[in-house]
């Protein structure tokens, strides 16, 4: 009877787990995972940050004639320095190019006297919609 209750309890927690996972990946649209990065970049909000960064996500930034790379982890520990900070600039958003399995979304944070232009791809992983690069650059 232990041996019954215990596969039964198993099968429960698995189920259960499939149920919040298939719900995770629910919520990972293109929309949610642009917002999320809005809010994190914008107005230092981190919630679901993270989840909607792919693993293996670049981040690159030209700073003069130089290329500067971040890995998803160096990324998460500068925005977590950052964290609740809100920037004072207005954020425009448009769809460069979008299908059902990548989108190409341009992000400006117009700030005084320059604006932070970002490529930001999501794709389709199969785990939900995430971002897999950003690309930055700024003009005055």
């Amino acid at each position: 009877m232990k041996t019954l209750k215990s596969i039964l309890l198993g099968l429960a927690l698995i189920i259960t787990s499939n149920f919040v996972k298939a719900d995770d990946i629910a919520k990972l649209t293109k929309d949610y995972a642009v917002n999320t990065y809005i809010e994190a970049v914008a107005h230092g909000k981190l919630d679901g940050f993270a989840q909607v960064l792919d693993n293996g996500v670049k981040f690159s930034m030209m700073r003069g004639s130089q290329s500067l790379n971040f890995s998803k982890s160096e990324m998460l520990n500068f925005m977590k320095s950052t964290k609740n900070t809100d920037q004072e600039c207005k954020v425009n958003t448009s769809t460069v190019e979008s299908n059902g399995e990548v989108a190409i979304v341009k992000v400006d944070l117009e700030y005084d006297g320059f604006t932070r232009s970002n490529l930001v791809t999501i794709t389709n992983t199969g785990n939900g919609w995430k971002i897999t690069s950003v690309y930055s650059t700024f003009k005055a």
